[in-house]
């Protein structure tokens, strides 16, 4: 019997004999994808995880089996099945050739060969040696589904965990989940549980609780309201300041509540409106992002914990512990579930991502008398490094430069956020790219920040929106570095420093998300934040904040000010530089000339999940596979390549191994050759040679012309690499000689006969040139094949 017929006439029957899929609450989910794997390009993944069987009861995956065909040793599949239920963080393993069972305990390492498989409630005890009411009362609630998209199993074990720790009585609860991998979805789901069992603190589910969501940013709070949509709309309030002042009084008639901790810390006379509500009227605290100060003991937010101290509070956050950051940990204890960045990209639910590191010949300044002092005191022999740009200085040309750069690199089209300095440099940068664009659109690039109030707030709603490109650039400072779900984000642009590593893996966040088509995102790095990557703690153990002073949380204002009309805007908290900083702030205009001798220099860094970098070769193979093998070597891909019959020849059968023009154009835009021919990028990829450009080419091949054609065809041939030069490869196949000699001859095709000479010998001309353009040595300039 082979594995199949094994399954159905052994295994299936072996477990419809113990009750599975029989008794109630019991289910077997077969072939059950754990992971979809990492993201490889063209619509493809790597390898999937796939478990031939889950084991479920009362909603709790407990074991997994493998199976393998009825002439496979027993332990055949004991790896596979060890694996995947290492991966599902169950306690049973089984493998099985449906001769004989082989169990393995993953929490003892206990194994042994086995008569039967465990009925559902035998195996529910092996799971949990000791009863719990609670635990069974959330067991009895099925997770709400919503769509047609099952929980991921890191969310599942997250939900498991934190309900078992619930069910044991703790008190004070840890998650801690990459950006991007659904914190929100996994906090609905577990406050559904809760609501469900009526749950509370009085140990008897006679009445259902009363849960806080608590976050620090508009944007969280909102989207977290919205999430928890599956709700009954009475039951859900969303607590605004304006209204509290409007009613006098706090909102009390709900179930699930959401605001800020900016909203909570305000109320009349300096008295915070938490203190309204009794210390015992939450009793569950969900608090979002909670290592940026919830339960730090320097933070005054730290009052609304210990207010409402007998709620059982459970911190989300996306930063793992480090030895000396302890202010988190210390309050909530070690996390129940961790779920890293390299985690998610390898399980295949993060996006992969480069780094283009660019250097500017003004990424530092020393003031000289040439150059004019528009405004403020500069110091003489000062020199003014990243951290003092846009802060402490400003030169208009250097951001003018540095927005440049990135503008004629990224496909103008795809979704971009650039994090600036202040607010003020914001909306600068936002200014610079407008005049830039290419979109006709007025609002193509806008300011996203706390001085943008509501207006800002809908210009985030409708860049988050899929179905929507406008705007398609937003320039901030602090307010997206975190919680903003925009799945189609292509395009991280840093002009600010990032002063810790917990800052950059939130703003690396922004771009991890998963959307249809998007195969990777890019990071332009002014700044050299891409020296986090070389941290040993990279994906573990952060680095603490060192103290950036920016001033602006831009979520303090918003609820207090800008977001929602009536608050006292609390300026410190609201806004990134003040008027006093602004009056302060240098201002200086370059010398006449020197805005034209600034340089830059550009790497492209591509960064494996485990922390090390790759080179574009094995990012390329990662994403697209590997160059199949249609020339054996440099010199046979040239050859085919310089005629256009055969390299013809060659692009469809690319196109047949789904290397088509998108991919190969994609390929170029990779590795920074969008001005070479698609031939350099083949000998790139496929043999490590330099790409040179198109113009560098056209310019090498004239000089080789007149030795061998007329001053006519010259002319003639001089064009068509004009065309080529601006237009690429293509203008170089037969199908375009027609339309080249019309346009240069301008419909006169007599002319062109009586210039070149007869069809044939102007085929014959057009294909010849071409043996001389491609001759060109890339690897040794001015040097010929």
């Amino acid at each position: 019997m082979n594995e199949a017929e094994t399954r159905a006439e052994k295994i299936d029957p072996a477990l419809k004999a113990a009750g599975w899929g029989e008794i109630e609450g019991s289910r077997i989910h077969r072939e059950y994808s754990i992971t979809p794997g990492r993201i490889e390009g063209q619509g493809r993944r790597g390898r999937t995880e796939i478990a031939d069987y889950v084991l479920i009861y009362k909603n709790r995956k407990l074991a997994v089996i493998e199976a393998k065909a009825w002439d496979k040793p027993l332990t055949e599949g004991l790896a596979q099945a060890k694996s995947h239920a290492g991966k599902l963080m169950v306690k049973m393993a089984y493998a099985t050739n449906g001769q004989g069972i082989y169990a393995v305990d993953m929490h003892t390492a206990h194994e042994a060969e086995i008569e039967k498989y465990p009925t559902p409630e035998e195996l529910w005890k092996i799971t949990f040696h000791e009863t719990n009411a609670w635990r069974d009362r959330f067991a009895d609630i099925a997770p709400e589904r919503r769509g047609n998209r099952e929980a991921r199993y890191y969310q599942d074990i997250s939900i498991d965990r934190v309900l078992e720790a619930i069910s044991d009585g703790r008190k004070r609860i840890l998650l801690t989940l990459a950006t991007g991998t659904g914190k929100t979805e996994i906090a609905f789901q577990i406050a559904w549980k809760l609501f469900q069992s009526r749950w509370n603190l009085s140990g008897s589910p006679s009445r259902r609780p009363r849960i806080l969501f608590l976050a620090d940013r508009n944007t969280l709070a909102n989207q977290a309201y919205n999430a928890f949509s599956n709700f009954a709309e009475e039951a859900l309030v969303r607590i605004k300041p304006d209204e509290v002042r409007k009613r006098g009084q706090v909102p009390k008639n709900g179930n699930i509540f959401f605001t800020i901790f900016q909203t909570f810390m305000s109320g009349p006379e300096g008295t915070p409106y938490f203190g309204d509500y009794p210390p015992d009227f939450f009793e569950f605290i969900i608090i979002d992002e909670c290592h940026r100060g919830g339960a730090s003991d320097e933070s005054t937010w730290r009052k609304i914990l210990d207010y409402f101290e007998p709620a059982v509070q459970l911190g989300l956050t996306a930063t793992p512990k480090r030895r000396f950051n302890a202010d988190t940990y210390a309050y909530f204890g070690e996390p129940v579930f961790i779920y890293s960045l390299k985690d998610g990209i390898n399980d295949g639910y993060l996006t992969p991502f480069r780094v283009r590191q660019i250097s500017t010949t003004l990424d530092e300044y020393v003031y000289t008398s040439d150059d004019r002092l528009i405004e403020g005191d500069v110091e003489e022999g000062r020199r003014y490094t990243e951290s003092d740009f846009n802060r402490i200085i400003e030169i208009r040309q250097r951001e003018a430069y540095r927005v440049s750069l990135y503008m004629q690199r990224i496909d103008q089209r795809e979704k971009t956020i650039v994090f600036c300095a202040t607010q003020d440099h914001a909306l600068a940068v936002r200014d610079l790219v407008n005049q830039m664009k290419t979109s006709r659109n007025p609002n193509y690039c806008v300011r996203v920040t706390a001085d943008d109030g509501e207006i800002g707030e809908q210009f985030l709603r409708d860049f988050q929106n899929n179905e929507k490109s406008i705007p398609t650039i937003l320039t901030t400072s602090k307010k997206l570095s975190t919680g903003v779900d925009a799945r189609n984000v292509r395009n991280i642009v840093l002009m600010r420093p990032v002063n810790d590593i917990i800052e950059f893996k939130q703003i690396i966040g922004r771009g991890t998300r998963l959307y249809d088509g998007k195969d990777y995102f890019t990071i332009y790095d002014f700044v050299k934040a891409h020296e986090h990557f070389q941290d040993p703690e990279w994906d573990g153990e952060p680095l603490p904040p060192d103290g950036d002073n920016d001033n602006e949380t831009e979520g303090g204002s918003a609820e207090g000010g800008h977001g929602e009309p009536g608050g006292q805007r609390n300026e410190a908290a609201g806004n990134g530089d003040g008027e006093r900083n602004r009056r302060q702030r240098i201002r200086v205009k370059l010398a006449d000339g020197k805005e034209r001798t600034i340089q830059h220099m550009m790497v492209t860094t591509f960064w494996h999940p485990d922390g090390k970098p790759m080179s574009a070769q094995e990012f390329m193979e990662n994403l697209f596979g590997a160059i199949p093998e249609m020339f054996s070597n440099e010199e046979e891909l040239r050859l085919l390549w310089s005629n256009p019959e055969s390299r013809r020849s060659l692009l469809e059968k690319l196109q047949e191994r789904g290397y088509g023009k998108d991919q190969l154009l994609e390929m170029q835009r990779i590795i920074d050759a969008e001005n070479s021919d698609l031939f350099d990028v083949l000998a790139y990829l496929a043999y490590l040679k330099p790409t040179i450009t198109r113009q560098e080419r056209a310019e090498h091949a004239r000089n080789q012309l007149t030795s061998q054609f007329s001053e006519k065809q010259v002319r003639f041939l001089d064009f068509v690499l004009q065309q080529y030069v601006a237009h690429g490869v293509e203008e170089l196949s037969p199908e375009k000689l027609s339309a080249l000699l019309r346009l240069k001859y301008q419909n006169a095709l007599a002319d062109a006969v009586a210039d070149l000479g007869k069809p044939e010998q102007i085929k014959s001309t057009f294909f010849t040139f071409q043996k001389n353009l491609y001759n060109f040595n890339e690897a040794s300039p001015g040097r010929w094949v």
